[in-house]
């Protein structure tokens, strides 16, 4: 390596560290280094002047430094920046020449006239046909989004590199055809692939779409079944609830009882309180009624278990009722749910059934369970309303007594 090789990658360095913007995720110092590293290779394997290596060395390291003014003819702005430098270093007007040609080469589309622009061609494009070309290509597709040039996505990326290696691009140097173009034809088969594979993905996510859509068009029973699923579902919830407020009467009512019964009905013997029987008496029934009440809510109908052969042909039982079954032996239970399977109809027919007698047994709960709030409404109130009085009229009585005691 020459002197001014080396004093070109010291300016190179400097430059690219203090202005480079940091956008430029592949046309940076790396990549310059990893040209560089190209040209090397080549001319290690290849007989040329040493003056020729010292010219597309020298290319190689400024071929990109005009990127530091932007994309657009950066080529012209990098011959620019070797021109000023070399001139400083009082460099030969032949190599000046020389080193102006190799980085104008770089340009896409430009085809090189002799060794030393092949040789930079070659380098340039090197990463085609080296390990990392999956890392660079990808370095380059963020470095083209943030620029705001092009937006591609991984597919779209793909197809463009597949058409670079196959319509554009190509190594022109004896050793790199040789050396390089086997890696580069891996690559090549390896998008290939993706894209192959990507391919078969999509058909079968278009193939899948619209038979999807098909059976949904031609299946409205799925909507028929959501109903049937959703409105027993909503049956039960319900029933729930209605199971739920009648075991919080019942608990109420039982400490209710609990109480008057441990605390104050066995002080209703005794003279003094007396009065206080009726409104106690009120309490204790009103309570009563309302845990009865709440025990009809929740109380089940269960019937007889049987169903015969007769009403399943005439279609006149419903076997998901388990109060329609529980004593028949499994055997002829399982017959004749083979029978249903077999009638859509019947199903159909049995679960508006069921859903209807799980109605009934709503109404019935939720109306017991009204008159049982009712009840229980009223007795707390007159209850109150009879302690009250009772309380009151006591008062009213012994001040009535010292009045004539008075007198």
């Amino acid at each position: 390596m020459t002197e001014l090789v080396q004093k070109s990658e010291s300016y190179i360095f400097n430059l690219f560290k203090e202005e480079l913007p940091g956008i430029y995720l592949y046309h940076n110092y790396l990549h310059t280094n990893r040209v560089v590293e190209s040209v090397e290779e080549i001319i290690e394997h290849t007989k040329m002047p040493e003056k020729d290596k010292e010219a597309v060395l020298i290319s190689a390291w400024f071929h990109d430094s005009g990127y530091i003014h932007g994309h657009e003819n950066h080529e012209e702005k990098s011959v620019k920046y070797a021109e000023d430098f070399l001139k400083n270093e009082n460099a030969s007007g032949e190599l000046i020449d020389k080193v102006r040609r190799c980085i104008l080469v770089t340009k896409n589309g430009s085809q090189p006239s002799d060794l030393i622009e092949e040789i930079i061609r070659d380098a340039d494009s090197s990463h085609l046909a080296k390990e990392y070309y999956k890392d660079v290509s990808e370095l380059l597709r963020q470095e083209l989004n943030l620029q705001g040039i092009a937006s591609y996505s991984a597919k779209e990326w793909r197809n463009e590199n597949v058409k670079l290696f196959t319509e554009e691009h190509q190594f022109y140097t004896e050793y790199a055809i040789h050396n390089w173009s086997p890696k580069k034809n891996e690559h090549l088969i390896d998008l290939l692939k993706k894209n192959k594979k990507g391919k078969k993905k999509r058909k079968k996510e278009e193939l899948k779409a619209k038979l999807k859509a098909k059976y949904k068009n031609e299946s409205p029973e799925r909507g028929i079944q959501t109903l049937y699923r959703v409105t027993l579902r909503n049956h039960i919830k319900l029933s729930d609830i209605a199971d739920t407020k009648a075991n919080i009467l019942l608990s109420v009512n039982a400490i209710i009882i609990s109480l008057a019964l441990a605390n104050l009905i066995p002080k209703l013997d005794a003279p003094s309180n007396k009065h206080l029987l009726f409104p106690s008496l009120i309490l204790v029934l009103f309570s009563v009624a309302s845990i009865i009440l709440s025990i009809m809510s929740t109380q089940p109908n269960i019937t007889g278990g049987k169903f015969t052969k007769e009403q399943v042909d005439k279609k006149k039982v419903n076997l998901l009722f388990f109060g329609n079954f529980y004593k028949m032996p499994y055997e002829k239970y399982q017959n004749a749910i083979d029978q249903v399977i077999e009638d859509k109809e019947y199903v159909y027919k049995m679960l508006t059934k069921d859903l209807y007698l799980l109605g009934v047994v709503l109404k019935r709960k939720y109306t017991l369970l009204q008159i049982t709030y009712i009840v229980f409404t009223i007795g707390i109130i007159l209850s109150v309303i009879a302690f009250i009085i009772a309380f009151w009229g006591m008062e009213w009585v012994e001040e009535v007594s010292k009045t004539e005691i008075i007198k």
